[in-house]
């Protein structure tokens, strides 16, 4: 089963490749309840970094549009993939997010399959990945979704979920 809106966030863990200044921390570990917490946050999910749309359109439209989402409400935007937390951090130095959109890893896809969003590409072998999504959840809580389906890049976009954003908030 998918998860919806209404639904809470699984209580998974997912992993993020943590530096401060010269001195490298690692990976931690974060259990998603706890990262979401009294927070409003905007997940983008995407089926793999270095992948042609995901590097070149999803994540730098929501580089560019960071100030917009932050001025609507959202206190975070993370982008989770099927990759390790190394990769994950690799993709944010070459694709410039700095500390703009946390990147976070769901390296054995235990969310994407908590969430029913897994997507199967061993045929192009990449394995089990995450479909493509975004969504908004507050608390924890999913007030938004949008779930693209297979080899579409149509509406997960910056410029559709800031729409989308604006008419979430005035529902509540």
């Amino acid at each position: 089963m998918s998860i919806a809106i209404g639904d809470q966030l699984p209580d998974v863990n997912i992993f993020e490749y943590v530096a401060e200044g010269d001195e490298t921390e690692g990976i931690k570990v974060w259990r998603l309840p706890d990262l979401v917490y009294k927070k409003k946050v905007l997940i983008v999910g995407l089926i793999g970094v270095f992948t042609p749309v995901c590097t070149n359109s999803h994540i730098p439209g929501y580089v560019e549009a960071y100030d917009h989402f932050h001025r609507a409400g959202i206190d975070e935007i993370w982008c989770i993939s099927v990759n390790d937390p190394f990769v994950m951090a690799a993709f944010a130095r070459d694709t410039g997010c700095g500390d703009k959109i946390r990147m976070l890893s769901d390296g054995s896809g235990e969310l994407a399959d908590h969430m029913g969003m897994t997507l199967d590409l061993s045929d192009r072998g990449m394995g089990v990945r995450s479909d493509r999504f975004a969504m908004i959840a507050d608390n924890g809580l999913v007030v938004d979704l949008l779930r693209e389906d297979p080899g579409c890049f149509c509406y997960t976009d910056a410029s559709t979920m800031l729409e989308r954003l604006e008419g979430v908030l005035q529902q509540n």
